[in-house]
């Protein structure tokens, strides 16, 4: 294996990675669960806060909506690159039944 296929495909790897967080949906589907369940968990966390009775945490409240924007990317990021593995199995597969089709069909 070469040096300069072990750097490509890492960054292929990344490049792939990165544009399924950034597109096909992920963000909107992350931003809307962030918020319904950021927001329940900030009213669980910072209860006292939200009824008056404390002060807000901020910095907690920023993250509590971080956290599950992050793991619904992650999880969207995880589920795409597992369905695109195995469409490309399948395709290498049918490419490979064709050419055994083809070599019989040659050798009859």
């Amino acid at each position: 294996m070469s040096f300069s296929r072990i750097i490509r495909e890492p960054v292929r790897q990344c490049r792939e990675v990165c544009e399924l967080a950034v597109g096909h949906g992920a963000p909107c589907r992350a931003a809307k669960l962030a918020a319904v369940v950021g927001t329940l968990l900030v009213i669980i966390n910072q209860w006292e806060a939200v009824v008056g009775a404390g002060s807000m945490d901020w910095v907690k409240v920023a993250l509590t909506y971080c956290v599950p924007y992050m793991v619904s990317t992650y999880t969207s990021v995880s589920k795409d690159l597992h369905l695109r593995r195995e469409a490309e199995t399948a395709v290498q597969r049918a490419h490979e039944e064709a050419q055994k089709i083809r070599f019989q069909k040659g050798a009859l």
